[in-house]
């Protein structure tokens, strides 16, 4: 058994560049100690490919959502069918949703509504979020300014988590002290990335996840290559650096956070 147990929290594991290998794929998560991974849509169609891949792999879990480049056409009809979804076995989030201002492929009032209604949906579901932030940091803070009070006392604790943040310090801030998480991917490995590493170095051990977000963004060690779970340590044991902790004990501990905040078994 490998000495880890880790917890990717964000896995594109569904895309066209894991068609030839995906179960080696998990086999190597497995020997590194990876034993679940969560697999955020996109659109409609990428959650249903995710969940036809959590019915048959064990360890896989699902986020529904529409993403910000996706929102074009996003309708009452979607937000039915997000609805319909989130309710299938093995969805634990609404997600991935929220705002980029940096690819503009969808104009701004619409991201802004669409993920609006999106967490009004996770706020019905009592369902966690998970936050894609591009250039987009004040108006994304500012929405979840307005919609964490409306939500149930049940989910203060567990609102959801910025992934694969790079915003800065004071964004980082402002989304702890609302109550949301901060995920940590690939750039915290890269060598001009003195600033996230400050930001991570500085967040409550309580409230930092891993993430590959594979197939982008692979770390250092990896660099050029297609990103995947086991490539999750390097993340690992880089924030066990930052924190001063022994990369057991940091796998461990952002383990236990993935699981409070994704009500995971």
């Amino acid at each position: 058994m490998p000495a880890l147990r880790l917890i990717d929290t964000h896995c594109h594991l569904n895309f066209s560049s894991y068609d030839e290998d995906r179960e080696a794929v998990l086999r190597r998560a497995r020997a590194a100690g990876v034993d679940r991974i969560i697999i955020p849509a996109v659109d409609l169609a990428s959650a249903q490919q995710a969940l036809a891949l959590a019915a048959r792999y064990a360890g896989l879990y699902v986020a529904v959502g529409v993403h910000p480049n996706s929102c074009g056409d996003f309708s009452p009809r979607m937000l039915h069918e997000l609805r319909r979804l989130s309710r299938q076995e093995h969805v634990i989030a609404i997600g991935e949703i929220g705002l980029d201002y940096y690819r503009d492929r969808c104009p701004a009032a619409k991201q802004r509504r669409a993920l609006e209604l999106q967490l009004g949906l996770a706020a019905e579901l009592q369902l966690p979020v998970i936050l894609h932030n591009r250039e987009a940091a004040d108006d994304l803070i500012a929405i979840l300014v307005a919609w964490a009070p409306s939500v149930s006392p049940v989910m203060t604790a567990r609102l959801g988590v910025l992934h694969s943040f790079s915003a800065s310090a004071e964004v980082a801030q402002r989304a702890l002290d609302l109550g949301f998480y901060l995920g940590f991917t690939g750039p915290i490995t890269y060598k001009n990335s003195d600033e996230l590493r400050a930001i991570a170095a500085g967040a409550p051990l309580d409230r930092v996840l891993i993430e590959t977000d594979g197939p982008f963004l692979a770390p250092q060690p990896t660099r050029g290559k297609r990103n995947e779970p086991s490539f999750a340590r390097y993340v690992n044991e880089r924030l066990a650096a930052l924190k001063g902790l022994p990369v057991d004990d940091m796998a461990r501990r952002t383990t236990l956070n993935a699981e409070r905040l994704f009500a995971l078994p």
